[in-house]
């Protein structure tokens, strides 16, 4: 049986974990998120298009009367396009 004398033990992991207790002291990376400036103009814009007013409008009293029947082909024809067609 080999005893090791006290003091400075040559230990060939010691580099690793000296390499590792440094690699966690270096800053993390923060997400950054950038808006476009006509996406902030769109947010801030008060102003709202007529004709698109005039057809949610024409929407709502449609579907407050109960008269506003949803097309199921339509709909599904749109949605097939719309995964189909890229």
């Amino acid at each position: 049986m080999k005893i090791n004398p006290s003091g400075a033990i040559n230990n060939p992991y010691q580099k690793t974990v000296k390499a590792q207790g440094a690699g966690q002291a270096a800053p993390q990376k923060t997400d950054k998120l950038e808006i476009s400036k006509e996406a902030k103009d769109m947010l801030n814009s008060d102003k709202i298009d007529p004709a698109r007013q005039a057809k949610v409008d024409a929407l709502k009293h449609k579907v407050e009367s109960g008269d506003y029947k949803v097309d199921a082909e339509e709909t599904a024809r749109k949605f097939y396009d719309f995964w189909t067609k890229q």
